[in-house]
């Protein structure tokens, strides 16, 4: 079979385009023949080795598939080593997927969404009139979590890098306004978004500077769930004296902790293809790249030139 694979760490470089041999599924697996490979920012991480969890060499990236068992049963799989024609996967996580949600749809559920789901309402506990920031309100995440916020009544802040349509497609999926993520003082334009008030959830995943400026910006009670570092920088550290003045709380999500709890992940991705069928959710694909392409999609992420979902064809 045709796979991404990688045998050094570092960025998008790395990847080469190589035959593997075909993986043998064990008595607990499925061999899925694989039709679509989802990329999610954790994958920049994972060929870089600074994910939450220690990699090891050499390594197929990815962790979700959209694939056909070998009954033709169409499935969504997490999956390790998922830049692949073929893979095996658990084959109690896998996902049946309705008719009238395509392939992009159906692995833009699998991280972005069930995360979207988690961080608002699991660690969020977002509720009906509450204001939420959304960082990259562009990218994976960030659409579908705009929509659902405001499906459960929230006043939505979108906050995105400029180009690409970025700003125009947030407001498109329900933001109520719109922030530069490059503003000059963030904390600042964040409180001008909400009407010169702190805000009562924010879901951060850049880190550094707009950690520190999102949390400044919580009013009394507010809650930023960090879900991510994408700017490589960590914030500094907290005191406690800065929670308790506000009784603010930070958490964090990884969404590896829901594996193997189904009522967390594949409940809440069956719940969000109910959603999509019933018109109520819609998931923005972003570009397709050929498997081949691989470093040229990681490349367009890096560079934030990218939107919605982003998915590899193995075809070629």
């Amino acid at each position: 079979m045709k796979a991404i694979q990688i045998t050094e760490f570092g960025g998008p470089e790395v990847m080469t385009y190589v035959e593997l041999p075909d993986p043998t599924p064990s008595a607990s697996q499925t061999l899925i023949t694989v039709e679509a490979v989802g990329i999610n920012y954790a994958d920049t991480h994972q060929i870089q080795n600074s994910y939450l969890s220690p990699q090891k060499l050499p390594m197929v990236p990815g962790l979700e598939v959209v694939g056909r068992t070998p009954s033709g049963q169409r499935v969504l799989a997490p999956t390790d080593g998922g830049y692949a024609q073929l893979v095996a996967a658990d084959t109690n996580s896998l996902i049946p997927i309705p008719d009238g949600v395509s392939d992009g749809a159906a692995l833009a559920m699998m991280v972005q969404g069930s995360t979207a789901f988690h961080i608002l309402k699991t660690m969020g506990h977002l509720k009906t009139g509450e204001s939420v920031v959304i960082h990259a309100a562009a990218g994976g995440v960030g659409t579908i979590a705009i929509q659902l916020a405001k499906m459960w009544g929230a006043f939505v802040i979108a906050v995105t890098s400029t180009g690409a349509g970025k700003a125009d497609l947030a407001r498109s999926l329900g933001a109520d306004v719109v922030v530069d993520a490059e503003s000059p003082d963030l904390l600042a334009a964040l409180l001008a978004a909400n009407s010169g008030r702190p805000v009562d959830l924010v879901l951060e995943m850049v880190g550094g500077a707009t950690f520190e400026a999102s949390l400044a910006a919580l009013a009394p009670f507010g809650r930023l769930v960090t879900y991510g570092m994408a700017s490589r920088v960590p914030p500094r550290p907290i005191t406690s004296g800065e929670l308790m003045h506000g009784s603010k709380t930070v958490t964090g999500f990884w969404l590896a902790n829901c594996f193997g709890r189904p009522e967390l992940l594949q409940g809440v991705i069956a719940e969000l293809f109910d959603l999509i069928v019933a018109g109520k959710l819609k998931p923005i694909v972003g570009s397709t790249y050929p498997l081949s392409q691989a470093r040229q999609a990681h490349e367009a992420m890096l560079a934030r030139k990218s939107t919605g979902k982003i998915v590899l064809d193995p075809k070629n």
